[in-house]
């Protein structure tokens, strides 16, 4: 690879809880979420452009035209910020081909953030401490530490601040891709409209999810799986149900909508498993399309 580019790969990932409590005054909700990153991978390529230009982005792949090419996407906020923190001008091309879902629940504009501060932190050689990045990351969105770190870990706060998570073996997943999107704003708004005049509880993490995955037990974790948004992107987006029934009526040890939808998440006890889960999903004609992968794996690394 050539000394002015470099190409990172970052993963996507699925919330195995998210639990959501009250608004804040910042506008914000207190979460505690368990993150589990998985093997859909969107890679980053930043590379040295001439002197002035500033930034630029491309971007191939899949739902690519939902995609902003301007200084509302992260990965654009994501080099600005590196930029203005090492006060130097952010001449570069950032390219991105991507296979996670856009506006799918599953981080993908967060991953991209994550991938691009750490190629440019590389390509501009600052060598900055981690510690500085997970600050930059923090800044950028909730979920955008995560996808630095990868693995499975608790999110608190917003989501940025995070606890890395034992978790023994591999966890087979199938996901069901949605044609549309969804606006993870909108699905937080819909959440907050159910749930008026409840008292909402402080979020907490489900100690029975936590011995699965120190236990490395697929049944008991698909048996813990859950999400405070399910019922608001059912609500905006009633097929998903159907989606979800379909997982189950197909044998999956659980399924849940991931993050703010519309991805559905089924786990299976093996890679043979899955597949049987996957080609079932296909036949109901219900979703665009299907993807086997497992998790957790590692967060953004230079490639």
């Amino acid at each position: 690879m050539a000394s002015n580019e470099v190409s990172v790969r970052v993963p996507a990932k699925v919330n195995l809880q998210l639990s959501v409590g009250p608004a804040r005054a910042d506008g914000f909700h207190e979460l505690a979420t368990v993150f589990h990153a998985v093997g859909l991978h969107d890679e980053i390529n930043v590379r040295s452009r001439t002197e002035g230009s500033g930034i630029a982005i491309t971007c191939v792949g899949e739902g690519v035209s939902e995609v902003p090419l301007d200084s509302s996407n992260l990965a654009w906020q994501a080099a600005a910020l590196l930029a203005d923190t090492a006060r130097l001008e952010p001449d570069i091309e950032i390219r991105i081909n991507k296979s996670i879902p856009v506006a799918g629940g599953m981080a993908g504009g967060s991953a991209d953030a994550a991938a691009t501060l750490l190629a440019c932190d590389a390509l501009w050689k600052l060598d900055s401490p981690r510690s500085v990045l997970d600050r930059l990351c923090a800044e950028l969105g909730s979920d955008v530490t995560f996808a630095l770190h990868g693995g499975t870990a608790i999110g608190t706060g917003r989501g940025e601040r995070l606890t890395g998570v034992l978790a023994q073996g591999t966890f087979h997943w199938v996901f069901a891709l949605a044609g549309v999107g969804l606006s993870t704003a909108a699905v937080y708004a819909e959440c907050d409209r159910l749930r008026a005049g409840e008292e909402v509880e402080a979020p907490s993490v489900s100690e029975s999810l936590m011995q699965a995955l120190r236990a490395g037990d697929p049944v008991l974790l698909g048996k813990s799986l859950r999400n405070d948004l399910q019922p608001a992107a059912f609500s905006l987006r009633p097929s998903l149900k159907r989606v979800i029934d379909a997982g189950d009526e197909a044998g999956a040890l659980g399924g849940i909508v991931s993050g703010s939808g519309p991805t559905c998440a089924f786990l299976a006890r093996t890679a043979e498993h899955a597949l049987d889960i996957a080609v079932s999903l296909t036949s109901t004609g219900l979703v665009r399309s299907v993807k086997r992968t497992s998790g957790p794996v590692p967060g953004a690394r230079i490639s």
